[in-house]
């Protein structure tokens, strides 16, 4: 998929006219405020990211383990240690794919650091200048509920070309980390000991235990009661269900306090989902190009079996968890994250409960990651079956019965 020289024609022309409006107005103010270099009064940062949580029968996002699934990066990404170690860490927050762009009218270098709230920095490309915790540190899969250090990145000397042909790493096998290149996106290059890493995004992910600012409750009839937890409003909510192949969906709109959705119809697409969560990332200041790269790869696990709520992070939020800072500040900085919140609804425990009855692995591997908070949740409403649980999850994966989660 290419990027249209229309698109590319038309960012220079919005830094230009930026540049007029901040002659005008005075200066402006972003994500990691300080004095403004003149060099980089045109410069823009976007970013988008995903907030990975599953919700418990009381609608709070609990703690959970992914179970399953190889790595779904390339080999040239850099990890904490290694590649399966953030699948062994246990939290309440997996932040996917943040990726930071950046649009400039002439060659500019930034340093760029990110703090993670209760959290910890685990895969990431270029390479970072440094990271905290060392990765050399020993962690626990339990260590994040342990410390009260925050996790961090940063990349001391990052150059942005516009302009530039990027020599950008790929492998032979498909990757949905590609999808996020397909933008009018500066390249960026970072030099290390082993030479020049160039990208068109710093891209990073992440496992933290801090609170979502949303709960989303199965209540009867097959409503979802969704409350805001905090005092800024949430700008959109969607309520998303796949049975097999039959979707359905259903937008929200803005929530300041709590409401009640009605469980969506399930007679809709995934390209009318993708379409209508592409315009709402627009709206929140995203570019065509950025919003669309967001969609292309994501969609796979977003529109995947199973139940969830979709909800765009509140800034503050956004801010608060993961406060950002570039130097010399850009004249805008743009974050839309999105959060996911699957929800353990009986139609899902049936799903997994029958899918284990009948030893069929295809289809509880779809359940993949959140099978265990999925069972636990199982178990503890029906503990007279629970034994019966753990002998068909043993027969279906022919290995030992998973542990229960207290």
């Amino acid at each position: 998929m290419g990027v249209s020289m229309s698109r590319i024609a038309v960012r220079p022309a919005v830094l230009i006219l930026c540049l007029v409006c901040l002659a005008l107005s005075g200066p402006a103010t972003s994500v990691g405020a300080g004095r403004q270099d003149a060099a980089n009064l045109a410069l823009v940062a976007h970013e988008w990211g995903t907030f990975t949580s599953i919700a418990d029968r009381t609608g709070q996002a609990v703690e959970w383990t992914p179970v399953g699934g190889a790595p779904d990066l390339p080999g040239f990404v850099e990890h904490f240690r290694t590649a399966d170690f953030k699948g062994g860490l246990r939290g309440t927050v997996r932040m996917e794919t943040p990726v930071i762009y950046f649009y400039a009218p002439h060659e500019t270098t930034v340093s760029v650091k990110v703090s993670f709230a209760q959290g910890v920095i685990t895969e990431w490309y270029p390479h970072a200048s440094a990271i905290e915790p060392d990765p050399r540190e020993m962690l626990r899969p339990t260590t994040l509920f342990d410390r009260e250090r925050n996790g961090s990145i940063a990349w001391n000397a990052v150059t942005v070309s516009p302009g530039l042909s990027p020599n950008l790493p790929e492998e032979q096998s498909e990757n949905h980390y590609y999808a996020a290149r397909e933008t009018a996106a500066a390249p960026v290059a970072v030099t290390t000991r082993k030479g020049v890493q160039q990208e068109k995004f710093l891209f990073y992910r992440g496992v933290a235990v801090f609170r979502v600012p949303v709960e989303a409750e199965s209540i009867a009839d097959g409503k979802v009661q969704v409350r805001n937890l905090g005092a800024e409003e949430i700008p959109e909510i969607i309520l998303f269900e796949r049975r097999g192949e039959r979707v359905g969906y259903r937008l929200g709109g803005a929530l300041q306090g709590q409401t009640e959705l009605e469980a969506p119809e399930l007679n809709s697409t995934v390209e009318s989902i993708g379409r209508d969560l592409e315009a709402v990332l627009i709206a929140r200041g995203l570019y065509p190009d950025e919003a669309r790269a967001m969609i292309e790869t994501w969609k796979k696990s977003w529109f995947e079996g199973g139940s969830r709520l979709f909800y765009i992070v509140p800034p503050t939020f956004v801010n608060a968890v993961l406060p950002l800072s570039i130097r010399p500040a850009p004249v805008q900085v743009n974050r839309v994250f999105v959060g996911r919140l699957e929800l353990i609804t009986p139609a899902t425990e049936r799903g997994v409960e029958s899918a284990l009855g009948r030893h069929d692995r295809s289809v509880i591997t779809k359940y993949g990651r959140f099978l265990e908070p999925i069972l636990d949740q199982l178990r503890q409403e029906y503990p007279e079956r629970a034994a019966q649980l753990d002998r068909n999850l043993s027969a279906t994966y022919n290995v030992a019965p998973l542990a229960a989660v207290n």
